[in-house]
């Protein structure tokens, strides 16, 4: 029974990526939640996973976990390519999804994605979880006090040292990039300041820089956006960079706040804030931002808690990424097959 003294979520996963440790196993452990089932491509694999995380069993493919009538929530943290087929499966199989970001592979994939949760009535997330963690909630709350005036300007980047040339981030087949790998969350972050900037961005352009050796996919992306009430943004990425950087700048006509890592706050929870009255440097919490997104959506469907996440939000940031890739010069992501 989980902290709430409600019955726990009966969690299959999708896989044994490594992301799951951050962003699955360890909020279950501290959340009360169970999992229980996992399946990946290689039963080896699959079984030390389940070991080495305390999964109750493993099963012998992706479709046997979605046919498990004991998991009512599927998590799919595959290569970004098998987010929209597998999603897709899990609504048809009935379950519950909270999928790693990108939703899918491009913005009509992810209105097929929307028309089956629709149909199915399930609850399906996509898990930008930085959303849910006390730094973002309290720029929010800063931008919302109006202690920076006038919503001038936001700038995100976010930014990793390159990976291996074989990992599936940089294939194109699997739908690799750095706006869908990193990009994503400063298009979203930006997104989800509309509520004080007039309505949604629009993207006005996009430049980037093609990985060596990987024809189509992008290395590197900036985009810039404008707001409605006249406010600019700038979302930039790369996966080449020569350090991590998740930041976040919102400027105002009073002053700005500044979140170094708003992607992983649990690596670094400061917000600065500078206004004419000096700075002053506020820290929200180590707690993992997993924790809190895994706490929401237990809330969303055991008593129908508000939930900020759901597939019209996962289509209007497929879109922005689309919108980005052509301005930029890229196609959008090709769908992939559904595999096993």
């Amino acid at each position: 029974m989980n902290d709430s003294g409600r019955e726990p979520l009966r969690i299959g996963v999708l896989g044994a990526a490594r992301i799951t440790e951050l962003s699955l196993v360890g909020p279950a452990r501290t959340t009360g939640h169970r999992l229980v089932a996992v399946a990946a491509r290689d039963r080896a694999r699959a079984a030390a996973f389940a070991d080495e995380h305390d999964v109750e069993r493993v099963v012998d493919s992706y479709a046997d976990l979605l046919a498990d009538p004991e998991v009512e929530v599927v998590y799919n943290p595959l290569a970004n390519g098998l987010h929209g087929p597998w999603n897709l499966a899990a609504l048809a199989a009935g379950k519950h999804v909270l999928t790693e970001k990108p939703s899918a592979s491009n913005a009509e994939e992810a209105a097929e994605v929307r028309e089956a949760v629709t149909k199915s009535g399930s609850v399906f997330m996509e898990a930008f979880h930085y959303l849910f963690h006390p730094v973002t909630r309290r720029l929010h709350e800063i931008v919302q006090s109006g202690e920076l005036g006038e919503l001038q300007r936001v700038e995100t980047l976010v930014a990793i040292p390159a990976p291996d040339d074989l990992d599936p981030r940089w294939s194109l087949p699997l739908a690799g990039g750095a706006v869908m790998d990193l990009g994503c969350y400063g298009l979203h972050a930006v997104r989800m300041l509309a509520p004080w900037a007039g309505g949604a961005p629009r993207l006005v352009r996009a430049r980037g820089g093609e990985r060596a050796g990987a024809p189509g996919v992008d290395e590197w992306l900036d985009a810039e956006l404008e707001f409605p009430g006249g406010a600019t943004a700038s979302a930039r990425c790369h996966m080449a960079y020569g350090e991590l950087e998740m930041s976040c700048r919102i400027v105002g006509s009073l002053g700005e706040a500044f979140a170094p890592n708003f992607v992983l706050p649990h690596r670094d929870d400061r917000v600065v804030v500078r206004t004419a009255q000096g700075e002053r440097t506020e820290r929200l919490g180590t707690r993992s931002s997993y924790t809190y997104q895994l706490e929401a959506l237990a809330a969303h469907i055991r008593r129908d808690a508000p939930l900020a996440l759901d597939a019209d939000d996962a289509l209007a940031t497929m879109s922005l990424i689309d919108e980005a890739y052509r301005a930029a010069g890229f196609e959008p992501r090709p769908r992939s097959a559904l595999a096993r």
